[in-house]
């Protein structure tokens, strides 16, 4: 999978947030809002194909955390990702 174009992660007053750009991609209902370890593995993924295990390994070698932890908080957030648009697979 790899993350749509169009998006950008921006710092907007300290909060790390998803932005649109392209008509196709706005929508002013929803704002993407992104957690540090979130914000980590955006920029890690950004402009590359990428799976979820690649996710969970890049976690799991950057944050003090357990595989299987890093499994289910990768799961969850390419579930939001995908139900947000920001993902093609």
């Amino acid at each position: 999978m790899k993350i749509k174009q169009g998006f950008e992660l921006r710092d907007v007053c300290g909060e790390r947030v998803i932005m649109a750009h392209g008509k196709e991609n706005i929508d002013f209902s929803k704002i993407i809002s992104l957690n540090e370890t979130a914000a980590y593995l955006w920029n890690q993924v950004i402009g590359r194909e990428f799976d979820e295990q690649t996710m969970v390994d890049m976690l799991t070698e950057a944050y003090e955390v357990e595989s299987s932890v890093a499994h289910a908080d990768v799961k969850k957030l390419l579930a939001d990702w995908l139900e947000n648009g920001l993902l093609e697979q």
